[in-house]
């Protein structure tokens, strides 16, 4: 549980200094804001399905 949240919380570090990094208009930023949501939901549900199947 812990592991999980430190990686969440790393992840999504990353995913915020990239975004801020190329100093985006807020429309565009919003928009790779929830394309990377959109990645992250996806593996999300990968491993998830691959460890029910598992």
């Amino acid at each position: 549980m812990a592991t999980g949240l430190v990686w969440a919380i790393g992840s999504l570090a990353l995913v915020i200094s990239a975004l801020v990094a190329r100093q985006l208009p807020m429309k565009d930023w919003v928009k790779m804001a929830l394309a990377w949501v959109a990645i992250f939901g996806l593996v999300f549900l990968v491993i998830r399905t691959w460890q029910a199947v598992t």
